[in-house]
């Protein structure tokens, strides 16, 4: 029997809800591209439940229990002394979300020596140092489409509240305010605009699509080019390197995955060639950027704004200077856990548990690392290596 060792992030500060603002939320079967959404056999919660935080558990107590596995579930994740860093000795799987990362780095995976599987209960595997899980043999798997649009609608709204001046409008409110004049003084209209992304695949292409009725000149870059009906469709621009696209961008978002080639991709050379005044938008990794030149940046006045739901690391420590710095929208890593989206990566993370305890194949669309190798989507959208380094800066959070 396993031992699964679970990593959420912690319950609302008041404690779980006992009704929520919705009685149900739409149940989505099929992507736009044909996949399928999840489909484990049963499902033991009800969807539109808080499922993400340590108390939800996913859903999966009752499942793994009564197949005699052992589940342990906590928030506490980071330094030498943590629950996870105690626990990972002897577990075989371990299960992590995005929002909360557990880091598996090769110094923790080295101290895991059963570790067999880390399942990513979202998408975006980054938080495990994949080089070492290819030596190893560790599976890596990630429940692959089950957010995307939930973070391309969180794209598209941080777009709009950056443009529009939208936050520090609603503070005058706030304050008791009616202060139009600086209300204003920031805000633009989005039509007409040119706004690329950096990689056009499931949610990089889901935010072309949302942009397009604004009426703006759509432009992408990725290593694997869209088919040219669909250029066509979205009347999107391709360019060979992010360079040479935000160089003509207004609004440049963010939406690939971090590995060693996108590791500080936006660094201060870069953000020099962009516009004065342009935005980034950044709902795909923290690291992607170099935190300094994006405050410097803002600072300047080269960039207009700043719109992120992700940070390195995860959580943030207090003195992080993203929390303070101007014209920024940033979130906690919030937009790919929605209470609509935790049901898809809930049932998802259970059909890859089902698949792997009746030693079933897992779809390729899940699989990151397989087999010593990089494979499935991990093959198409990551590169073999480590982004981890660093990580261990989230245990100031807690200290603080």
């Amino acid at each position: 029997m396993a031992k699964v060792l679970c990593v959420l992030y912690d319950d609302p500060v008041d404690g779980m809800p006992k009704k929520y603002a919705r009685d149900d939320v739409p149940n989505i079967t099929k992507y736009h591209d044909g996949q399928s959404a999840p489909t484990p056999k049963a499902i033991d919660f009800n969807p539109g439940e808080l499922l993400g935080s340590v108390s939800g558990e996913l859903g999966l107590r009752k499942f793994l229990q009564s197949q005699g596995h052992t589940l342990v579930v906590t928030s506490d994740k980071d330094g030498p002394n943590s629950t996870f860093e105690r626990e990972l000795e002897d577990t075989e799987i371990v299960i992590s979300q995005p929002f909360w990362p557990a880091y598996l780095t090769a110094e923790r995976i080295a101290k895991a020596p059963k570790l067999k599987l880390a399942l990513t209960a979202g998408i975006g595997s980054d938080h495990v140092d994949l080089q070492a899980a290819i030596d190893r043999g560790i599976t890596v798997a990630e429940v692959t489409f089950c957010n995307s649009i939930s973070v391309a609608e969180h794209v598209v709204m941080m777009i709009l509240s950056q443009v529009r001046n939208y936050l520090p409008s609603h503070e005058w409110v706030k304050k008791g305010g009616w202060n139009i004049a600086d209300c204003v003084s920031r805000a633009y209209d989005l039509e007409g605009m040119n706004v690329g992304t950096v990689a056009a695949g499931r949610i990089g292409a889901a935010v072309l699509r949302r942009l397009k009725p604004f009426d703006v000149k759509l432009h992408y870059t990725d290593r694997h080019r869209l088919p040219e009906a669909v250029e066509r469709e979205l009347g999107a621009t391709w360019h060979p390197t992010a360079e040479s696209m935000a160089k003509v961008c207004d609004i440049v978002t963010i939406n690939c995955p971090l590995h060693p080639e996108t590791e500080h991709l936006f660094d201060e050379a870069m953000i020099n060639k962009m516009k004065r005044g342009a935005y980034i938008i950044n709902t795909a990794r923290g690291k992607i950027v170099d935190r300094d030149a994006i405050v410097r940046a803002l600072e300047s006045g080269q960039l207009a704004g700043y719109a992120g739901d992700v940070w390195f690391p995860q959580p943030a420590p207090a003195d992080h200077p993203w929390r303070t710095m101007p014209n920024q929208g940033m979130t906690p890593h919030t937009s790919g856990t929605t209470l609509s989206a935790q049901a898809r990566y809930a049932a998802g993370t259970r059909e890859i548990l089902e698949c792997w305890f009746a030693d079933e194949p897992i779809r390729d669309e899940y699989l990151i690392v397989d087999g010593g190798r990089l494979a499935g989507v991990g093959a198409h959208s990551y590169s073999a290596g480590n982004a981890t380094k660093g990580s261990e800066e989230a245990a100031r959070y807690k200290k603080a």
